[in-house]
C-alpha cells in the first residue's frame, strides 16, 4: 500500500504530505481546491508525462514522493529483474520519485537512484492503479477492452499474448525485408551493370594517396624545369666560381684558408676561426657540387609531364565522382564490392527470406488459434463475473456481452479478432456498444466491477478519481459500499464529490484553496471527529451552522 505521499509546488499545493492508511481514504473538496493535481501527482509517480504549466509559479521544480510496502515476490517478476539489482536485499519498502523543472524536464528516482519513467511505469504500475475520468473514454476503446477481457484470462494467457505479438511482429519485419529484396530483383541486372562499371574505372587506375601527392610535386617540377635549371646553374657559379674573377665564394674562401694557415700555432683563438673557415670551405664545396648535379638532372621533358597531367586527371575525375579524395574513391570501390555480392546472391536470400516469412506466419496462425480459444473460453465466466458485480452495483439484470469479430486484417498486433464489450443495462434490452448504451454514472459503475478484475486486480492501491461521476442517492451509497468492499483486502484512494461515498471512509482528506496571499495555495489535512462532521455537511450543500446538514451527516456517518 501508499504508506505516504509528499507533494512540492505542484501547482496549487506548495508543500503537502498525506499519511495514508489501509481501507477506503477519500479526498474531498471544492471545485478547484486541487483535487486533480493531487491525482495527477500520483499519475506522475506511475511514469506519466507531466502537464504543461504543472510547477508552481514563481518555484523552480516540483516533486512528487510515494512511498509504498514492497509486496513480498513483486521484484521475483523478471521484468523488474534491473530495479530489483538496486534496491537492499530484504527491502519491505520503497521509495518512487518524480521531479519536474519549471521548464518541463523531468527526472525520476527509485529508491533515492536515478532511473527513468519507464522505470516508474515498470514498478509503479504493479504497485497502484489508476482508475480516472480519462479511463471511462478509454473504455470505449476496442483495443482497451482487450486488455481487460485478456488480463481476465490470466497471466498464462497474457504470455501466450506476448509470444503472438513477437510472431506479429517478426513476419511484419520478414515481409517488408522480402519485398525490399523483390523490388531490388527488377533493377538488379542494371545495378549490377553500375557497380561494375564503376568498380572497373577505379581498378584501372588503382590510386594511391600517396602517389597522388608525389605526382602533384612531380607536376610542379616538371612544369618549371627550366627555371629550376637555371637557378641551380646560377647558383654553382656563385659558388664555384665559373666565369667569375674572383673565384666565386670557394675561391674566396680558399683564399682565406690559405692566409690563416700561414698564421697557425700562433693564436688559440685564431686557430679555432681558422677551422671553421676550413669546415665552411669544405660544405661550400659539396653543395657547389649537389647544384651543378641538379642543374646537369633538371631538364625539360613534355612526354613525362603529359603523363603526369593524364594520370593526375584520371584521379581527380574519380575524386569528382565518388567523394572529392582518393580515401572516399577507395571507400566507394569497397561499397561496389558488396553490393555486387549482394546483389549476386540475391536469388538465394529471398529464397531464405521467403522460407522464414512461411514459417512466422505458421507459428503466428498457430498462436493466434490458440489466442483466439483461450478468449473465446474466457468470454462466458467473465461475462457473469461482471453481471455479478453490476448487479451488486445497483444495476440488477445488468449485462455485459462479450464480442469477438475477425480482424479485418485477417491478423492484428494482438491477435486474429477484436474484442467488444457490448452492455444491456436493464433487462429485455438488447446489448450495444458500450459508448453508446451506458449513462455517465453506468459508466463509472462499468468501470468499478471492472477494476477488480485482471492485472489492475492484483495492485495493492486502487485509485479512483472521481469514477463516481453521473451517480447519486441510493446509487452513490451503492458505489461507496463497493468501493469500501474493494478496501477490505486492499488500499483504495477515492477523490469523490459525493457525501455518501466520503462518510465510509476509514480516512479522510481534505483540500482547501486559500486565496489570501499574493497567490493561491491549496492545503490538505487529515480529518477526524467534527471535522469530518463538517466537511460531510459542507458536501450536502450545508454552510456553517446548518444543523439539517449535520444532522444528516451525522446520521450518514453512523450508517457507515
Amino acid at each position: 500500500m501508499l504508506r505516504e505521499l509528499r507533494i512540492e509546488n505542484l501547482l496549487l499545493i506548495e508543500r503537502a504530505e498525506l499519511r495514508l492508511g489501509a481501507g477506503l481514504n477519500a479526498i474531498t473538496g471544492e471545485t478547484g481546491a486541487g483535487k486533480t493535481v493531487l491525482a495527477h501527482s500520483l499519475d506522475l509517480l506511475m511514469g506519466g508525462k507531466a502537464k504543461s504549466g504543472i510547477v508552481r509559479p514563481g518555484a523552480e521544480e516540483a516533486w512528487v514522493e510515494g512511498v509504498f510496502d514492497l509486496p513480498a515476490g513483486l521484484l521475483d517478476d523478471p521484468e523488474l529483474a534491473e530495479l530489483a539489482e538496486r534496491l537492499p536485499g530484504g527491502a519491505e519498502e520503497v521509495v518512487l520519485g518524480r521531479r519536474v523543472s519549471a521548464g518541463g524536464r523531468t527526472s525520476a528516482f527509485v529508491a533515492g537512484r536515478a532511473a527513468t519513467a519507464a522505470d516508474l511505469k515498470a514498478l509503479g504500475g504493479r504497485l497502484l492503479a489508476f482508475f480516472g475520468q480519462h479511463e471511462h473514454r478509454k473504455l470505449t476503446i476496442s483495443s482497451a477492452q482487450m486488455e481487460v477481457l485478456d488480463g481476465f484470462a490470466g497471466t498464462r494467457h497474457l504470455a501466450m499474448r506476448d509470444e503472438y505479438r513477437e510472431a506479429h511482429r517478426e513476419v511484419g519485419r520478414l515481409a517488408a525485408e522480402l519485398a525490399e529484396l523483390r523490388e531490388r530483383e527488377g533493377s538488379r541486372e542494371r545495378d549490377l551493370d553500375l557497380y561494375r562499371y564503376e568498380l572497373s574505372e577505379i581498378e584501372e587506375v588503382e590510386p594511391d594517396p600517396e602517389e597522388r601527392a608525389a605526382l602533384a610535386a612531380d607536376r610542379e617540377r616538371l612544369r618549371h624545369a627550366e627555371g629550376l635549371s637555371e637557378a641551380a646553374a646560377g647558383a654553382h657559379a656563385g659558388l664555384a666560381g665559373a666565369d667569375l674573377e674572383g673565384g666565386g665564394a670557394s675561391g674566396l674562401l680558399a683564399e682565406a684558408e690559405s692566409r690563416l694557415a700561414a698564421a697557425a700555432g700562433l693564436d688559440a683563438a685564431l686557430d679555432a676561426i681558422a677551422e671553421r673557415v676550413a669546415a665552411l670551405n669544405v660544405e661550400v664545396g659539396d653543395v657547389a657540387a649537389e647544384l651543378r648535379d641538379y642543374a646537369e638532372g633538371v631538364a625539360a621533358d613534355p612526354g613525362g609531364l603529359l603523363g603526369i597531367e593524364e594520370r593526375l586527371d584520371a584521379i581527380d575525375r574519380l575524386e569528382r565522382k565518388h567523394g572529392g579524395s582518393v580515401e572516399s574513391v577507395l571507400a566507394h570501390a569497397e561499397r561496389c564490392r558488396a553490393e555486387i555480392a549482394a546483389l549476386e546472391g540475391a536469388g538465394e536470400r529471398g529464397a531464405e527470406a521467403a522460407a522464414a516469412l512461411a514459417a512466422a506466419g505458421e507459428r503466428r496462425e498457430a498462436l493466434g488459434v490458440e489466442l483466439s480459444a483461450a478468449r473465446a473460453a474466457a468470454a462466458e465466466p467473465f461475462e457473469a463475473r461482471v453481471a455479478a458485480e453490476l448487479e451488486s452495483l445497483a444495476m440488477a439484470g445488468a449485462s455485459l456481452r462479450v464480442v469477438l469479430e475477425p480482424h479485418p486484417e485477417g491478423f492484428g498486433p494482438s491477435g486474429r479478432e477484436t474484442v467488444e464489450l457490448r452492455l444491456a443495462p436493464n433487462p429485455g434490452i438488447e446489448p450495444a456498444p458500450i459508448r453508446d448504451a451506458a449513462s455517465g454514472g453506468e459508466l463509472s459503475r462499468v468501470m468499478l466491477a471492472l477494476s477488480n478484475l485482471g492485472r489492475a486486480g492484483s495492485a495493492g492501491t486502487l485509485v479512483f478519481d472521481e469514477i463516481d461521476a453521473g451517480v447519486g442517492g441510493n446509487t452513490a451509497r451503492v458505489v461507496g459500499e463497493r468501493l469500501r468492499a474493494l478496501g477490505a483486502g486492499r488500499q483504495v484512494l477515492c477523490i469523490t464529490h459525493l457525501p455518501q461515498v466520503a462518510s465510509l471512509a476509514e480516512v479522510h482528506f481534505r483540500l482547501e484553496k486559500d486565496v489570501g496571499g499574493d497567490a493561491a495555495s491549496a492545503r490538505v489535512e487529515r480529518l477526524d471527529g467534527e471535522r469530518v462532521v463538517a466537511e460531510i455537511s459542507r458536501m450536502l450543500g450545508g454552510s456553517g451552522g446548518d444543523e439539517a446538514a449535520t444532522q444528516h451527516a451525522r446520521e450518514l456517518l453512523a450508517a457507515a
